[in-house]
């Protein structure tokens, strides 16, 4: 029977992970994922966790370590937060060009600079194009869970993807909650045991990671590609298993909260969502007609999912804790990928993006206030004054 306990986020995921019964570790230290491999370092130094831990040279090795693992047949587990992942960067693509299952259990950072510790999603968010499948959890509850299943979905035989399980550091991984832990019994009965494509064999060898011909490289993208076109059917799969197994009602792709008659509407990612709920319930009983989406995956982003969502609203607010100097919006990288989204819709909502949370920022209760005002004036202009506000900066 499941038990419930008062765990954070790190705690959160190292159970996960000893539920998932990962073979190989490998750590190296950096705020504020580090205290994720110290609590699984006490498990395998207490017999707990029957796996091999490896403290890496740096966050290049760790992910060395892990991608020479899984190929040899080990459920592999590494993490790290912010500069560490830029670090680690060159070896991203080919765990996942190798189709190398493997876990980076993330709990993110602000980049230099400012290069202060609080939570920021640009560290994860710059590795998005490496082919990894991410997405940002809201609670421990959440953090364990996505543990499970992200295992689950990377290492099904029709994807074979490494996983980026992300949480916000400190808001998440540092502040304790209730989490339901699911037995061992109902963790082997959701994730059976990792099976590798092509193992590394004496008797039946094989190249991994070879150098290729030119001519050679676009069919590997094409077919990096087209597994994507696949991997929503699996996550609605093992998202219904999971949630029959352990007694959740997680929706696949989007969380969507009040959103049934809501003609303006809040996108946002992380733990910033939950002051978010809060502040709709407070709005809604002033009249204002609010929701909330949260994308459960940023990769595989939920195109189809997204537009159904919003195909009703006015206008849309993108909150972005991430930046993206330069880009078509002068804003973060969801906007663009939101606007993208809808481009089909007969009816667009008005879209924006406010940039907030940064460098560990706490979003404030009433400044979901302010921003939902902005939203009601597009709704009423049917378009944007402007595409991206800086949160607390507006009129200085």
């Amino acid at each position: 029977m499941a038990q419930e306990k008062m765990l954070t986020g790190c705690a959160a995921a190292a159970i996960g992970a000893q539920l998932a019964e990962v073979e190989v570790i490998c750590s190296y230290p950096i705020r504020p994922y580090t205290a994720i491999m110290m609590e699984l370092a006490k498990m395998v130094a207490n017999g707990e966790l029957q796996a091999e831990f490896v403290h890496g040279e740096g966050e290049h090795a760790q992910i060395s370590v892990v991608l020479g693992a899984s190929a040899a047949g080990a459920r592999a587990l590494t993490g790290s937060s912010g500069v560490g992942l830029t670090y680690a960067m060159e070896v991203y693509s080919p765990m996942s060009g190798g189709r190398y299952p493997v876990q980076m259990t993330i709990a993110d950072r602000a980049l230099d600079p400012p290069g202060d510790f609080g939570s920021e999603h640009t560290d994860a968010m710059s590795t998005r194009g490496q082919g990894w499948i991410m997405g940002w959890a809201r609670s421990p509850q959440e953090v364990l869970d996505n543990t499970l299943l992200l295992y689950r979905i990377g290492e099904d035989p029709k994807v074979m993807l490494p996983q980026m399980p992300v949480q916000d550091g400190y808001f998440i991984s540092h502040i304790p909650d209730r989490v339901s832990v699911p037995t061992l019994a109902q963790a082997r009965e959701f994730l059976p045991p990792y099976k590798p494509h092509t193992p590394l064999s004496l008797t039946e060898p094989c190249s991994h990671g070879p150098q290729i011909r030119p001519d050679q490289g676009a069919p590997m993208d094409a077919q990096r590609a087209a597994v994507y076109l696949d991997v929503p059917a699996v996550i609605e799969k093992a998202t219904a298993e999971y949630n029959k197994i352990m007694g959740r009602n997680y929706d696949p792709f989007l969380e969507k909260y009040k959103m049934e008659d809501a003609e303006i509407a809040f996108f946002i990612q992380g733990a910033h969502s939950n002051t978010c709920m809060k502040e709709i319930d407070k709005m809604r009983k002033q009249g204002v007609k609010v929701g909330m989406i949260r994308p459960r995956w940023i990769t595989p982003w939920p195109t189809q999912y997204l537009a159904e969502a919003l195909a009703g609203v006015k206008a849309v607010g993108v909150i972005e804790t991430n930046t993206h100097y330069g880009g078509s919006m002068r804003g973060g990288n969801l906007m663009p990928e939101v606007r993208a989204s809808l481009y089909d819709l007969d009816d667009r909502p008005a879209v924006c993006a406010f940039m907030a949370g940064l460098g560990g920022e706490t979003v404030w209760p009433e400044e979901f206030h302010s921003m939902a005002k902005v939203l009601t004036q597009m709704a009423k202009d049917k378009k944007a004054s402007q595409y991206t506000y800086w949160v607390g900066f507006e009129g200085k």
